[in-house]
């Protein structure tokens, strides 16, 4: 037995992140070690885990990954943890398809016990039937217990826990409303200067945390088996992955502009050789190296600073002229490209690697998982992004993508030369990603 818990919620911006990061930080407070995760293919959240509790938060995705993989990683990485705490996506029961992909489903295959987190900012006693029903919806779901967001006064919180008697449900106390708790947008970027932001608001939100919440009573309601089961049949995925009879050199880029990667993806290429990290922000000189990774990230808010390193942008183009394998996401593409073009109309030269352009002037949103098969090799992943690819010379998508619907969508996926590019942010922490190039 192990303390173990989903943190759920009824929607989103019900607080989830807020009491997560609250909560991390004060069990680490505590002495203890605390192993953060993440449902759904979030590269923002599991940032903030790791500034909150000191160690890494890994994704769980029941459509990027298999089950078995997911439950071998989350055994993996709960393994060496005086706690595990999950955050859920969207509300308990937002799925791809009905509850599938959901933090419900997520929670039934690890038999986490769920912590429902409730913004009560205009709510009281009326919360009573929606717990009931959280409740008895999906039995094989178990809800511990809950926490209430933006509680205005005790006064208000004795309302909402007779609601939770009423509903059968533990109160397990609340977070009292703060204009401080910011946690600010989304698309601003992870600079030096907001992750010590993020790391004062998770302390501001722990210490309200251990004044308004019963830890001990959560941590209590929250012990289930470890480790958890897998899902039958299962299937070894060691030794699926050697693919070089000796190790590879990998440069992979890492700074503020290029910094959404999984984690999994990562100790994935330290298993086929050595990783060197390099910032395109900051160095003049690219590692030598026999596979280059530029995840996604923002280059758009750091195009001027990437126009300006020309020495690193040249080091690439003769790297990729002479045969040298890049694989490239979203915005690991844009910095590819030959202009990136920004608010008002503003123009500015990239790389010129791929023989496209790319603008994010009038940004549009493109969301979905998303699925293809090439060279043999299925990969899953998802599409995050604003911007748009506004001109392509000769290029064409080398592999048809499907969402998770199965419906065909227009995502390109591009090879030029020994480059392999595209919107989508790829998992292949189960995969063998090298043999694209075979």
């Amino acid at each position: 037995m192990k303390p173990q818990l989903l943190i759920g919620a009824a929607t989103s911006g019900s607080g989830k992140t807020t009491f997560t990061m609250g909560l991390l930080r004060a069990l680490k407070k505590r002495g203890l070690q605390v192993q953060p995760f993440k449902c759904g293919p979030d590269y923002i959240d599991t940032q903030f885990h790791a500034i909150a509790s000191g160690r890494p938060s890994i994704n769980l995705d029941t459509w990027m990954m298999h089950h078995h993989h997911m439950q071998r990683i989350y055994n993996l990485y709960a393994e060496n943890a005086d706690v595990c705490v999950t955050e859920g996506v969207m509300g308990l029961f937002d799925g791809y398809s009905r509850d599938k992909g959901s933090a419900a489903e997520i929670a039934n295959l690890l038999n986490l016990p769920v912590v429902l987190v409730i913004n009560a900012r205009a709510a009281a006693y009326s919360v009573a039937p929606m717990l009931w029903g959280f409740k008895h919806f999906a039995q094989k779901v178990k809800i511990a217990g809950v926490i209430f967001n933006q509680v205005s006064s005790a006064s208000h919180y004795a309302f909402l826990k007779d609601a939770c008697t009423d509903a059968g449900i533990e109160a397990l106390g609340y977070i009292p409303f703060a204009d401080e708790l910011y946690i600010p947008s989304r698309h601003l970027g992870l600079t030096l200067t907001s992750k010590s932001s993020m790391n004062d608001v998770a302390e501001k939100i722990s210490i309200l945390i251990e004044k308004y919440v019963d830890i001990d009573k959560l941590i209590s309601l929250c012990q289930a088996v470890f480790p958890c089961p897998y899902t039958l049949p299962y299937v070894s995925e060691e030794g699926i992955n050697e693919v070089f009879q000796r190790k590879i050199r990998i440069a992979v880029a890492r700074d503020e502009a290029f910094c959404f990667t999984y984690h999994e993806n990562l100790k994935q290429l330290s298993k086929w050789g050595h990783i060197t990290y390099f910032s395109p922000l900051r160095d003049n000189k690219l590692p030598a190296a026999d596979l280059v990774y530029l995840p996604g990230g923002y280059p758009e808010l750091y195009v001027r600073r990437l126009h300006h390193r020309k020495e690193m942008m040249q080091q690439l183009r003769t790297y990729a002229e002479r045969g040298g394998k890049i694989f490239a996401e979203c915005g690991g593409m844009m910095y590819l490209a030959r202009t990136l073009t920004v608010k008002k109309g503003k123009i500015y030269d990239m790389a010129g690697i791929l023989p496209i352009d790319c603008t994010i002037e009038h940004p549009s949103l493109n969301l979905g998982y998303r699925e293809m098969k090439y060279k043999g090799v299925l990969l899953r992943g998802h599409e995050f992004h604003f911007s748009m690819i506004t001109s392509s010379d000769v290029l064409h998508s080398v592999a048809q993508l499907y969402d998770a619907y199965g419906s065909e969508v227009n995502t390109p996926l591009y090879r030029y030369k020994n480059v392999i590019a595209g919107y989508t942010h790829w998992y292949w922490g189960e995969t063998n990603l090298m043999q694209l190039w075979e």
